[in-house]
């Protein structure tokens, strides 16, 4: 029996040829800060040394560890912090953390050659990107990345102690953060789910009894809804949980089962067709999914067509005769197209898992989750459980962007197979299932109509979208369009064309980038043809009062102020700039509640929020320091668990506005009964009273639920207040039926973007953005700027490379690995340059809302706008590809 060296102790290595490396390390020695992503040596999440040299554990064979040594994450930190890992927490190289581990592994290794190499000179970014190139992360920290590394390298960080403006950076960084797939217990079975071979077939006589009958499975049971109908490719079928993922997944094929084949329609083009098979019939339209944050208003059905929904249109008919009328008379200032978004994946690096649990009538969930608060009141919905008898818990979260809202089959298949084995069991996702199962921003096709009236003016604007949502509905795109620019009339119409593809989910501000990448392209040509900046064109158009500071800001730019006039120079590379305009709502959650406690003489704050890699933790330290002149490491924050007093989800960027409030109330109440229960009053001259008092206090604990909102200024309102009536009733919907609250004030972006055209080969590369953000006072400058930067990086990949390919016969996701679906990696990443307006929420207690959302939404266009000025060619469709490009200066050339 051979061994290996793991961080300085011998580990035995098992005889099996196909037993892996990062199996040993994480299932074996429970060294759980490798990570296990791709499975294909693509993201580096894995990264471990072999005897010093980085290698991916994912593709290694455990035998070829045989008599060397093996470094992980954990074995980097042993005894003390590596440069590396201080200049990671220093400069918030990370988010949710998932795939630091991987970064620091090899960065220690880049850092170490570097300075034997070359001393404390600085490497290049070209330098550390290639040496990080085979690493990915999905939440785009890679501008902090940059800068740790190089100042790791430059000798700034040897010996140095640092303060993490990330309160649990440490743990990050050294593999310590304990994620769902991570969670271990006694006797812990593996589950696994049989999805169906099928887009659209009843599935009868499931035979589970040749999966119960393997040796080492100890549950199987059916998925299958009541009238036992699957409408997709992946649709669950039944689970099997087992001793191992091997023995489970050789159960899964011994299942046997009868399935009448339905027809099947995939696509846009094929579901919107008069004869195309219908995909839920009228008993059935409830079990579709839904593909964004609100609930669904009413609207018709025709066939696999669902729409208009056509509430928030201003004087439609006006609009269309207007628009009509200008066609007629080839009017030259109107503007028409096409545009076409691709299927943009999640691909949360920590896949969707669930670890359930019983102890007695007691069900504890490790859930990977975006929402630990709703998931727990779902579970006792679906179970008919009280409250009490379900608790739901994520310490760490890999990930969500929109994906892991709410209560997922992996959760599911996790309770049903604890009960029937009577053990816990873990279901965790696959990377195929992750990038085929778990929910997508739907593909989309939006015509735009844009009038400009001789003045100048937005006369009208008709803007239809067809969401192309799979399996689910709620596409709200045409919609968005109502609370910008406000027009004399607009004729909005989202469609959703439902098709036997799995279901969409909400996705970093569900319809604002398809719905910008369409508008914001239409300003920009009424500015080309009105002869006017299109800075100036925003300006004039836009009244809100936030995105007029950021459009002076944009407009003093240098970058701004260099552009050139369009297709301006020649040769093969071709610089432009583009500048696009975005919202989001502020929103925030009702009942949000934070509990603060003195606890043996340390504030203790308490909620069952989650942190998500978007910084709750920090940002409800530093409110309390703030409060009590303590640094925010001196406040304990708990979160992530359902027993804690109820806290908001994680999506729509509503978390800082419902998490701010309340825990400035409660800071204000515990500072009164510290007043009157502190034993002694602070030393006189003390420069610290506030901490005296509390190490002087006795135990005591004081909640406060989210306040409302002051009066707002001036000027400032609801965006819903621009749709009359029917933003009235919008609101009220997301009110009643989804808990958020739209505040007056709207979080907004502006963005300068510049880009280098390849024309010979069609590449297109991001050289600049400069984002404005007006989202109010930032409750956690440095994390705020993260998020920021790596809203813009996500935006670049789905300008430039995302898109889920499927097939169009059976709607078999194609795409379904890292290797196959092409998210930005470091060398992606742009120079940035982020502004932050903290104006215009004054009337929000703290003065904070939402970055998440708003940040992403107008990056699209942005590149699109700057390709258009730097080769005179508008391309209407994303993915902006390498053959797309090429073939719009073909047909430039031949016009």
């Amino acid at each position: 029996m051979s061994s290996m060296t793991i961080n300085g102790q011998s580990a035995t290595l098992p005889d099996s040829a196909d037993a892996l490396l990062v199996e040993v390390i994480r299932d074996g020695l429970n060294l759980t800060g490798t990570k296990l992503v791709c499975g294909s040596g693509v993201c580096g999440a894995c990264t471990v040394l072999l005897d010093g040299a980085p290698v991916v554990s994912c593709l290694l064979p455990a035998q070829a560890a045989a008599g060397r040594t093996v470094t992980t994450v954990e074995g980097i930190s042993a005894g003390h912090l590596h440069a590396v890992q201080k200049a990671f927490m220093a400069h918030d190289a990370l988010q949710c953390g998932f795939c630091t581990p991987g970064f620091i592994v090899e960065a220690t290794a880049f850092h170490d050659r570097w300075r034997a190499a070359n001393g404390t000179a600085a490497p290049s970014r070209e330098e550390i990107a290639a040496a990080l190139a085979g690493h990915l992360c999905r939440c785009g920290a890679y501008e902090g990345i940059f800068r740790a590394v190089t100042e790791a390298c430059s000798g700034r960080f040897d010996g140095k102690d640092v303060v993490a403006p990330r309160i649990e950076a440490r743990d990050k960084v050294t593999g310590a953060a304990r994620y769902t797939v991570d969670i271990r217990h006694d006797g812990q079975l593996e589950g696994v789910i049989l999805r169906s071979p099928h887009a659209h077939a009843k599935i009868s006589a499931l035979d589970l009894a040749p999966a119960r009958a393997i040796d080492g499975v100890a549950a199987a049971v059916s998925l299958l809804p009541d009238d036992g109908m699957v409408r997709y490719v992946g649709s669950p079928i039944a689970a099997v949980a087992a001793k191992d993922r091997t023995t489970a997944l050789k159960a899964l094929a011994a299942i046997r089962f009868a399935n009448d084949a339905r027809p099947a329609v995939i696509g846009l083009a094929a579901a919107r067709r008069g004869d195309a098979p219908v995909v839920f019939e009228r008993a059935d339209r409830k079990k579709a999914g839904n593909v964004s944050e609100g609930s669904a208003a009413p609207a018709p059905w025709h066939g696999n067509v669902r729409g208009p929904s056509a509430a928030f249109s201003q004087a439609a008919r006006k609009a269309k005769s207007a628009i009509e009328a200008a066609r007629q008379a080839r009017d030259p200032l109107l503007v028409e197209a096409t545009f076409r978004v691709a299927t943009q994946s999640h691909a949360c690096l920590e896949p969707h898992a669930t670890v359930a649990r019983f102890d007695g009538e007691q069900l504890t969930l490790h859930v990977s989750t975006q929402a630990v608060f709703q998931v727990m009141e779902d579970v006792a919905k679906r179970y008919r459980l009280s409250h009490d008898k379900v608790r739901v818990i994520a310490d760490h979260v890999g990930g969500g962007f929109g994906s892991k809202g709410g209560l997922g089959m992996e959760t599911i298949a996790a309770i049903e197979l604890s009960r029937a084995a009577n053990a816990p069991v873990r279901v965790a996702y696959d990377r195929e299932e992750e990038l085929s199962v778990s929910g997508y921003r739907p593909a989309a096709e939006i015509e735009v109509a844009l009038l400009p009236s001789a003045q100048g003016k937005l006369a009208a604007l008709s803007l239809t979208a067809y969401g192309d949502t799979g399996a689910a509905t709620n596409s709200t795109i045409a919609a968005l369009a109502r609370l910008i620019y406000p027009a004399e009339a607009k004729a909005l119409a989202d469609y959703d064309v439902i098709s036997n593809l799995p279901p969409g989910a909400p996705f970093r501000g569900p319809g604002g980038p398809p719905m910008a990448f369409a508008l914001e392209q239409a300003v920009d040509e009424a500015a080309d043809r009105l002869k006017i900046d299109p800075i100036a064109l925003r300006q004039r158009w836009d009244v809100d009062p936030n995105r007029q500071r950021l459009y002076r800001w944009a407009a003093g730019l240098e970058l701004w102020r260099n552009r050139k006039p369009q297709s301006a120079g020649g040769g093969r590379y071709r610089r432009g700039i583009g500048v696009a305009a975005g919202y989001w709502l502020y929103l925030w959650q009702p009942g949000s509640t934070v509990e603060i406690a003195v606890k043996s003489g340390r504030i203790v704050a308490s909620s069952a929020v989650q942190d998500i890699g978007t910084g709750t933790r920090s940002v409800i330290a530093n409110t309390i320091a703030r409060e009590f002149s303590l640094e925010p490491q001196d406040i304990e924050v708990r979160l992530g668990d359902s027993r804690l007093p109820e806290g908001p989800g994680s999506g729509g960027s509503r978390v800082t506005a419902s998490i701010v409030p309340p825990t400035l109330a409660a800071a204000e109440k515990l500072k009164q009964a510290i007043a009157r229960s502190a034993a002694r009053p602070p030393a006189p001259g003390s420069n610290a009273p506030w901490r005296d008092l509390i190490a002087a206090c006795p135990d005591l604990s004081v909640s406060a639920a989210r306040p409302r909102d002051a009066q707002p200024a001036a000027g400032i309102a609801s965006p819903l207040s621009q749709a009359g009536f029917m933003g009235m009733v919008f609101g009220w919907m997301l009110r009643f039926f989804n808990n958020m609250m739209v505040g007056a004030g709207v979080p907004s972006s502006v963005q300068v973007v510049e880009v280098e055209v390849d024309t010979w080969l069609g590449h297109v590369r991001v050289l600049n953005v400069a984002t404005g953000l007006a989202v109010g006072r930032l409750a956690a400058p440095v994390l705020a700027r993260s998020q920021a930067a790596g809203s813009v990086i996500q935006g670049i990949g789905y300008a430039l490379y995302e898109a889920r390919e499927t097939d169009p016969r059976d709607g078999r996701v194609l795409s379904a690995s890292m290797e196959d679906y092409r998210i930005p990696g470091i060398a992606d990443m742009p120079g940035l340059d982020v502004h932050f307006d903290e104006a215009g929420f004054d009337h929000v207690p703290g003065g904070s809302v939402g970055i998440g959302e708003v940040a992403t939404v107008p990056t699209s266009p942005a590149v699109a706008n700057a390709i258009h000025n730097a080769i005179g060619v508008r391309l209407t469709e994303i993915p902006f590809r390498p053959d797309r490009l090429l073939a719009a200066l073909a047909r430039r050339d031949a016009a």
